[in-house]
């Protein structure tokens, strides 16, 4: 429009632009989480097995245990924990397929430990050879290797976060509390006050809040009096009353807290610190038991809830 302009005044040259404003940085997505890295030793598994486990074989197609089979006892009459040699198993619940079993991993074991129905259908999918154990067998290989029963309580609790984790992302209004109690019978309470130096309990008023989720575990509880509530986002996923424990994953796999422990009632337990848990799980296999056992049935009930 320059041309149109009939007065003596030159134009006047818009002035230069400011440099433009450096656009916002873009946020950068936070890498994905990594997966945990699994704390089962294969090795340490074969070993334990090839002491006192007997070799099967089962044909492709095979079902080698069935979904809420039931169990009595520490096993049931039959009832076996498997290790498999070579082939592969599936494992399916209601028909559909839950996991693949490999060369060198154990299954059946949650609900042989857990005296809880079998979770699942386990069937060969391919012809395969497995290393099997007994009640007796298990025990017999427990006290030559208890390190085992670290392993395995170490396998557990990573289990348990993951299912506590979806559990919270689920969100859902409400969950069955797992009622837990006597997972330590009196002679076993007996012996640990023992081992522990014969402690006086410490005790919390109800309503005081035990134990925080993500804070850094140094100790296990083992109830006395009492019932502490553990729960996720305020929800109550379990109650653990007298001869019951609780806290013992962040020493199994030193993490921080997977739940909130709140005293139900006026409540009293014993503390039982790392090197202790360690040092009963090693020498009294009859406590490595009954802790495989609580934690076995945790695993078992967050499935559960998972699958509600």
């Amino acid at each position: 429009m320059d041309d149109l302009d009939f007065s003596n005044t030159p134009p006047v040259p818009a002035p230069a632009a400011a440099n433009p404003p450096a656009p916002a940085p873009v946020a950068a997505k936070p890498p994905p989480a990594p997966e945990p890295v699994s704390l089962y030793e294969p090795k340490l598994a074969l070993a334990f097995f090839k002491l006192a486990g007997s070799v099967e074989s089962f044909a492709a197609g095979t079902q080698i245990f069935a979904e809420n089979e039931k169990t009595s006892g520490f096993f049931s009459k039959g009832a076996r924990i498997y290790l498999l040699l070579d082939g592969d198993v599936t494992l399916t619940r209601g028909g559909k397929p839950l996991e693949l079993v490999l060369p060198g991993e154990i299954f059946g074991e949650m609900a042989a430990i857990a005296e809880m129905p079998r979770s699942a259908t386990a069937t060969a999918r391919k012809a395969c050879r497995v290393l099997s154990l007994d009640e007796k067998a298990f025990l017999n290989s427990l006290q030559q290797m208890p390190e085992f029963a670290l392993m395995l309580m170490s396998v557990m609790a990573q289990r348990l976060r993951r299912g506590l984790g979806r559990l919270a992302a689920a969100n859902k209004a409400s969950v069955e509390a797992l009622e837990h109690a006597n997972t330590l019978d009196r002679k076993m309470l007996a012996d640990l006050q023992q081992a522990l130096g014969d402690p006086t309990p410490a005790t919390a008023a109800a309503g005081k809040t035990v134990v925080t989720k993500g804070a850094i575990g140094a100790c296990m509880f083992v109830v006395t009096e009492g019932k502490i509530a553990i729960s996720v986002d305020d929800k109550v996923i379990e109650r653990v009353g007298p001869g019951g424990a609780f806290g013992e994953m962040a020493l199994v796999d030193r993490s921080g807290r997977s739940a909130t422990a709140t005293a139900e009632t006026d409540s009293a337990w014993l503390l039982v610190g790392r090197n202790e848990f360690i040092g009963m799980v090693k020498t009294r296999p009859a406590f490595g038991i009954a802790l495989m056992r609580s934690m076995a049935a945790r695993v078992l009930h967050i499935g559960k809830l998972l699958g509600s």
